[in-house]
């Protein structure tokens, strides 16, 4: 097991013993092996959507306890291939891909209608698939900054994954093409009985003032929790935050003075718990990306768990950290974010 107190360091106190003084446990929605039957029996999903919700919550080292590891593997489009993989050059084959969210332990793997589909009737009984539909591509020159349709939910149903997922760039010039052609995306895979993950990211140079990047500030990755879990989205996925008050910075939209005087504060697991809250108060799972490979990778994945379980999160979903390094580091990597979810003493603030 992980030494969960020696990765914090000097945070292990203020990170382990913290207490919300925000919105309270009691009043969310919490992760647990009966979540699916506590929040989405009761909703409008079909019962595929059940079956495969189900499915996802029961693979690898997390099974049964309501909580996900899942490894994401889409970077090659938009960061490049040789950006993502020329660290770990094995990870160029899909194959490899797989084998590492089994060897992981993860519940699920996530990756590009290429990725998956080339390994399809070899794994996908094996480990759940979701299969990413858009990503945004930097081969065109100059830049752009979109998400484009590179599969389609029917390719998803085909190739036998439980889930797909999608990127809309919140704040941008084109969000709103993108949230009517995910929310149609997201309606039709509930029909055809696959669970919806939204990657909720915010999108506008706007948002960067004075030195500050409020793409990382809790109400406004909040609010964009909000639109997911409106789309349809079972699962949102998002960024930790970082600061508060990007409302007010920018200076655009609606807010209320409660939300940065009572509903969080700056300690980081208020601020992902007004995040929890923005996500129906929980109904629709937060799950946390895991960011970018640097330094001191697995303190800061394990920092990243112990912020996102004891706001109400859901789990983690890390990649880069994982692959992009020898097989063996990255599986290790993965069980340390998975041993904090399965530590019975790290509880919900």
């Amino acid at each position: 097991m992980t030494d969960i107190e020696a990765l914090l360091g000097g945070e292990a106190d203020g990170l382990l013993n913290h207490q919300c003084r925000t919105v309270s446990r009691e009043k969310l929605i919490l992760p647990g092996p009966d979540y699916i039957d506590r929040v989405f029996v009761p909703s409008d999903r079909p019962i595929a959507v059940l079956r495969n919700l189900q499915a996802l919550c029961s693979h690898g080292r997390l099974a049964g306890s309501g909580y996900l590891s899942i490894l994401p593997v889409d970077q090659g489009v938009e960061h490049s291939a040789g950006a993502s993989f020329a660290p770990e050059p094995a990870y160029f084959d899909p194959e490899a891909i797989v084998h590492l969210a089994l060897e992981g332990g993860c519940n699920a793997v996530a990756s590009t209608r290429g990725v998956l589909g080339m390994v399809a009737r070899r794994y996908a009984h094996k480990i759940p698939f979701i299969l990413k539909l858009n990503h945004n591509e930097l081969l065109s020159y100059p830049n752009t900054y979109d998400q484009t349709l590179f599969a389609s939910v029917d390719e998803a149903v085909d190739m036998g994954a439980v889930a797909v997922g999608a990127t809309v760039y919140f704040g941008s010039e084109e969000s709103r093409r993108q949230i009517v052609e995910i929310q149609h995306a997201f309606s039709y895979a509930h029909e055809q009985g696959l669970a919806t993950i939204l990657w909720a990211y915010l999108r506008n140079n706007a948002f960067v003032k004075e030195g500050v990047d409020y793409h990382l500030a809790s109400d406004l990755t909040g609010q964009a929790n909000h639109l997911a879990a409106t789309m349809g989205a079972d699962i949102v996925k998002q960024k930790q935050p970082e600061c508060n008050g990007g409302y007010k910075a920018i200076g655009f939209g609606k807010t209320h003075a409660k939300v940065d005087a009572e509903l969080t504060s700056d300690h980081p697991i208020d601020m992902t718990r007004y995040q929890v809250v923005n996500c129906y108060m929980g109904r629709c799972g937060l799950i946390n990306s895991g960011g970018a490979s640097g330094r001191n990778d697995i303190a800061q994945a394990v920092r990243t768990a112990v912020i996102n379980k004891r706001a109400g999160g859901m789990g983690l979903i890390s990649g880069r950290k994982a692959f992009q390094r020898p097989m063996e580091e990255g599986v290790a990597l993965l069980h340390a974010i998975q041993d904090v979810y399965l530590a019975s003493w790290i509880t919900i603030a």
